[in-house]
């Protein structure tokens, strides 16, 4: 593939319109329901160093059901209730010798709540379109350095899918000095069609104390049991160069596992070296029964 092929491919990409009201469509799929809704990945896929010396931008727009080896594909592919699915649909990929990207773009169908489902999938163009803008930018920076590796990799992971709720993850797996992973998450009420944040499951903002606090004595317990695990927190680090934890946000990333329970997720470096991975924190319902709006998530 020569330049121009690859800036053509490129430039359609990049030409691909994100709606300029994606935070007014989310809120009005909330209030149009009556809710004031507001891993470690194992090893690395990335290994920049035995990446082909050949550069390929390789663009997959997948067609649903458009034939009798995508129905089979698909069959593989998770699967709510029976309506909805998650799929890839785009994937963007740079292979060299020095640099490495697959970008991968997932997309939920079969939302009974289509304007809701509209709305997460521009979403999920929107990051991915970000990503592969800055890492295009990033890399042509390298190239006039002369020197310089970088990667990315891009996916999403079913995390919950019962009778009630339906959660996905998205990751973002960043290599250039180190490597560094980042996470989000969106969970979505599957009867009352809605997305849930972490605000609306709660009835006030005592949460955030509440939480916050077992989540440093989860932390304290944890390393009183091994010396090999650490985490910053504050009163139990003392380094001027890295911030304790202290509080959760309202924005906090979480899920709500199949075992309806809530788990507060990190990012890698987030609150700990990056050798813990991602940590998770899955919180006892009986620390926050009292506060919570009802027990139809949270058991």
């Amino acid at each position: 593939m020569n330049n121009k092929d690859m800036n053509k491919l490129k430039n359609d990409y990049l030409n691909v319109p994100i709606p300029g009201n994606l935070d007014f469509v989310v809120k009005k799929a909330f209030e149009d329901n009556g809710v004031a809704k507001k891993v470690k990945r194992g090893n690395y896929v990335l290994k920049v160093s035995s990446l082909s010396a050949a550069v390929v931008l390789l663009v997959v727009t997948i067609g649903v059901n458009s034939s009798s080896a995508m129905a089979s594909a698909l069959s593989k592919i998770p699967v709510v209730g029976g309506i909805i699915k998650v799929l890839t649909i785009r994937e963007y990929k740079i292979e060299d010798k020095n640099f490495h990207a697959d970008i991968k773009v997932p997309s939920i169908e079969g939302l009974e709540n289509e304007e809701l489902q509209s709305s997460l999938n521009e979403k999920y163009l929107a990051e991915n379109k970000k990503l592969y803008e800055q890492f295009m930018q990033d890399i042509e920076e390298l190239k006039k350095n002369g020197e310089g590796k970088m990667g990315i990799d891009t996916g999403y992971k079913v995390m919950t899918d019962n009778d009630v709720l339906f959660s996905v993850q998205r990751y973002v797996v960043t290599i250039a000095a180190s490597a560094a992973e980042k996470l989000k998450y969106d969970t979505i009420d599957k009867k009352d069609q809605v997305l849930i944040t972490l605000p609306s499951l709660f009835k006030d903002e005592s949460y955030i104390d509440i939480i916050s606090q077992n989540i440093i004595d989860q932390m304290k317990e944890s390393m009183e049991k091994d010396e090999g695990v650490i985490y910053w927190f504050e009163g139990g680090i003392d380094d001027e160069y890295i911030e304790p934890f202290r509080k959760i946000s309202n924005e906090q990333n979480f899920y709500i596992n199949g075992d309806y329970k809530l788990v507060i997720s990190f990012d890698e470096y987030e609150v700990a070296p990056g050798y813990m991975g991602t940590p998770e924190f899955i919180i006892p319902t009986e620390a926050i029964a009292d506060i919570l709006v009802g027990n139809e998530y949270i058991k």
